[in-house]
């Protein structure tokens, strides 16, 4: 039972003993009862209202007050109250009519209230513990170098609370999507190159939920609702999948990403987690396809954005985080976030009622059918994340290049041995843009992978070209004169000088050539 009781105007010594009186009046026969002292009219508190509060303590030690003004606040937290009893802040009051709406998550939608602000309100009406720990997630990202807004103020909103942020004319990507399609695949690239960022980030143990956990409790809910092979399927995809320390947002999207003055931030954050980007890849499946398969105007209303943009967007987002534009490939990494995405829906829609109303039923229908379906032909969740393959031509090897230097920045590579694998990797793939194909042309594939204890990495070149092993020939005499020297050899010869191993193999009709450089 809690009993609630207002405070109002001054408590001093001229009127204690009444104010008491009164208190312990309405607490008769209460006792046990937990106490919430409501301090929204309370404008001053002496010693003497201290006191008061003190042997209300004694007798009720589950005490709270709430709705404390900054002044008696003040005095509260000068006094060592705040640490004796809850006390809860007064919260300023924020209207949200007529406001701008700039993005929307799980647990809550954002506003802007101003040109230099944004709130975040949140659904659950008893919402601080939600807030407080979104705070500290997003100071968590932020210390390990993701850049986001991190909340000034928790305001009241209506019946619940929010959060502000500054957001100085900030425009989320959705709206540059909507207004400005020449943007497309600028976005696309920001997005991918944020997705990244989040996803090469390593969490301290037990800062973050684990999302494989999460997944299971989803998948657990299903058991009642997949026929029996399939949800044994479906659980066991996802007991397999390894634990990861890595971040994921839980909830990217075009709306929580900003451009703040040529900066972009990720907002939302209190969906963070730790676990494989499989994980990821399902909600923002989601976001882009899964929730308006059936009803395309689900992602109009949603992002602002049709279902073809999203469908699009998604694609290529997909195909540019993979580093290739193999259909199949593509297609395959795709099939495992639907499955992961399907889970979500469907159980998010049983739980929201979605059996009572026929377009529920209806995308609950659809949802189950497509989940079911790829059951019967996928094995794994897992993917490779770390390759990227173009076109075996020299204009590309920018592209190959840039790859590098992202993991390279990743994974706070040493700028000597960094400049080395540059200089040994160009040497490799101008070789098989030249030879491997020729005259025709044909794909290479770059994997980049690396280890720990001792720390180093591997860059792994593969081709389907003529089978051809560099490291047969001998190498070139260097101590002769240039004009005596056998022509090539020299490029494979500096390579192998400047890694710590170099080795090939012909498999499954590969060349596979292997350089690994100890940091």
């Amino acid at each position: 039972m809690t009993v609630t009781i207002a405070l109002n105007g001054r408590i001093d010594s001229g009127n204690a003993a009444e104010v008491e009186r009164k208190i312990l009046s309405e607490l008769e026969g209460k006792d046990g009862a937990a106490v919430v002292l409501d301090a929204d009219e309370l404008r001053y508190i002496s010693s003497a209202g201290l006191r008061v509060l003190l042997r209300i303590k004694k007798t009720h030690p589950d005490l709270t007050i709430t709705g404390v003004h900054s002044d008696v606040y003040e005095i509260l937290d000068m006094t060592g109250f705040t640490e004796l009893m809850k006390v809860e802040k007064a919260y300023r009051v924020v209207s949200i009519e007529g406001c701008e709406e700039i993005g929307r998550g799980a647990n809550g939608t954002i506003y802007r209230i101003d040109r230099d602000n944004v709130v975040k309100v949140y659904k659950n009406a008893d919402a601080l513990a939600d807030i407080q720990h979104e705070r500290e997630v997003a100071k968590l990202a932020l210390i390990l170098g993701i850049p986001t807004a991190i909340s000034y103020d928790v305001v009241k909103v209506g019946s619940s609370y929010g959060s502000v942020f500054e957001l100085l004319n900030a425009r989320s990507f959705s709206k540059i999507l909507k207004n400005d399609p020449d943007k497309f695949d600028w976005c696309v690239a920001e997005f991918v190159r944020m997705l990244k960022k989040i996803h090469a980030t390593t969490v301290p143990k037990g800062k973050l939920p684990d999302m494989r956990e999460t997944a299971l409790d989803w998948a657990m809910f299903l058991k009642d609702w997949l026929p029996a092979d399939a949800w044994r399927k479906l659980y066991a995809l996802i007991e397999a999948v390894p634990h990861d320390d890595h971040m994921i947002h839980g909830d990217y999207h075009t709306k929580n990403l900003e451009l703040q003055n040529d900066e972009v931030l990720i907002i939302d954050m209190d969906t963070l987690a730790v676990g494989h980007p499989i994980f990821e890849l399902g909600s923002i499946f989601n976001s882009f396809v899964g929730f308006s398969e059936v009803d395309h105007d689900v992602i109009l209303r949603f992002q602002g954005f049709d279902a073809e943009t999203g469908k699009r967007f998604f694609h290529r987002a997909l195909s540019a985080y993979l580093g290739t534009t193999d259909e199949k490939k593509i297609k395959a990494v795709e099939d495992k976030a639907r499955i992961i995405g399907y889970m979500r829906l469907i159980r998010r829609s049983i739980r929201r009622r979605g059996m009572e109303n026929e377009m529920d039923r209806k995308e609950i229908a659809h949802w189950t059918e497509e989940l079911l379906e790829l059951l019967g032909t996928v094995d794994s969740l897992l993917f490779i994340r770390n390759e990227i393959e173009v076109a075996a031509v020299d204009e590309n090897l920018p592209a190959v290049q840039a790859f590098l230097e992202q993991h390279f920045e990743e994974n706070d590579c040493p700028m000597k041995a960094r400049m080395q694998i540059e200089v040994a990797a160009e040497e490799i793939f101008i070789n098989i843009a030249h030879y491997a194909y020729a005259p025709e042309t044909g794909s290479a594939t770059v994997r980049v992978e690396f280890f720990e204890d001792p720390l180093r990495v591997a860059i792994t070149f593969m081709d389907r070209g003529v089978p051809y092993d560099p490291l047969a020939h001998r190498d070139p005499d260097v101590a002769l004169p240039a004009g005596e020297r056998e022509i090539g050899g020299l490029g494979i010869f500096m390579t192998k000088k400047i890694m710590d191993d170099v080795a090939y193999e012909y498999r499954n009709g590969q060349n596979i050539l292997t350089l690994k450089k100890n940091l």
